[in-house]
């Protein structure tokens, strides 16, 4: 089984200003959804910060590629990364875990 990691980013401004930075943090998303690094990925409710599901990384390479992002970048987020070991799963998500 490969590790699946998610990234739980939790807002330090107000929603405001993290909107300011939104256009840029969807491109940086884009980037790593081509890439076949990101699954998943939105806002939390309510709205105090946003999570990021990935895989075929590393956690160092996850870290790495999250400071990457304008929302880092302009100091609007914190980051926290959970990895874990997939024991059971739909079969629609074998390709992800496999």
């Amino acid at each position: 089984m490969k590790n699946i990691f998610i990234a739980v980013l939790t807002y330090k401004k107000s929603l405001e200003e993290v909107s300011k930075f939104r256009p840029e943090h969807l491109d940086f998303l884009e980037t790593y959804y081509k890439s076949g690094k990101f699954i998943v990925s939105g806002r939390q409710t309510p709205p105090e910060g946003g999570i990021i599901i990935a895989n075929n990384i590393t956690k160092e390479e996850l870290e790495s590629i999250l400071k990457e992002d304008p929302f880092y970048k302009n100091d609007l987020v914190d980051f926290r990364i959970i990895e874990f070991t997939p024991a059971k799963y739909a079969e629609e998500f074998e390709s992800f875990v496999k």
